[in-house]
This record gives structure tokens, sequence and C-alpha cells, in this order.
């Protein structure tokens, strides 16, 4: 069975708790649920992992080669994870970069990623659906 990768880097183990104003309500196992029920349409496993470490999401990302594809919300990594970047440059499969908040409408220093320029494709802003939206861009991308 083909396996997608779903990385989710810093403190988005704590969603559904964190901030819920901004990043929703969902928990992270709401979100690794909905991308498995996209999914399983094409007869895919997610493999869900979140680390608030960079050096284990680039151990991960390297261990996951095999996998036909990834959805990747490195959280605040976006901003200066340039080892992260040099991991997912080196990501063989297409990935998609997803924020549940809208990362233009916060912080100027939300403003840029050093990792969106590799990307497939990028989602911002719509929280959990966001996720959703990036297993249906990865189905319709990746040829059976």
């Amino acid at each position: 069975m083909a396996e997608l990768l779903l990385l989710n880097g810093p403190n988005l183990g704590l969603l559904g708790r964190r901030e819920p104003e901004v990043y929703g309500t969902d928990t992270l196992a709401d979100i690794e649920d909905a991308v498995a029920e996209e999914v399983a349409v094409r007869g895919w496993k997610v493999v869900a992992t979140q680390h608030d470490s960079e050096g284990d999401l680039i151990r991960t990302i390297q261990d996951s080669y095999g996998t036909v594809g990834a959805i990747v919300n490195p959280g605040a990594l976006m901003i200066a994870g340039w080892s992260l970047r040099d991991a997912l440059a080196n990501y063989p499969s297409p990935w998609i970069e997803v924020h549940l908040s809208n990362v233009w409408a916060r912080e100027r220093f939300r403003h840029e990623s050093v990792i969106a320029p590799l990307a497939s494709g990028v989602i911002v802003g719509l929280g959990a659906l966001g996720y959703r939206l990036a297993a249906r861009a990865l189905i319709s991308k990746i040829a059976d």
C-alpha cells in the first residue's frame, strides 16, 4: 500500500488547545483522520508525524523517500528552517506546504517561507480544510 507523509512541525501537537482563535479547534488527530479519509480513495495510507525539533523532521523526511508525496506544515520553521529546506529539496516526491492561518495577515516576520519555493503548492489560511485540499491536490498530481 502506498503511503503519504503528513509532516507537522513545532507546536502543532498542541492543535485544538493552542490559540484556537488563530489555529482552530481541530486537533492534529482530527486532521490526520481527515487526510486519511481523503487519500483512502487512492488506497493510500497516511504516515503522520509531528516533531518540535527540526532534526527529527529532517530524519523523518530522509526516512520517507519511498512515500508517494507529502503534506508539510513546518510551523515557524518556514521562516528560518534552512536545514529543513535542504532536506525537502532532496525529497523525491511532490509535496504541498500547508499553514492553518493566513500567514500574510499576521506579523511581518511570517510573510516569507524559505521552503515554499520548493513546494509543489502552498495552501494558507483555510484552517484544517487546507490539509484536505492539499491531499486532493496530491491525488490529482500523482499518477497511479
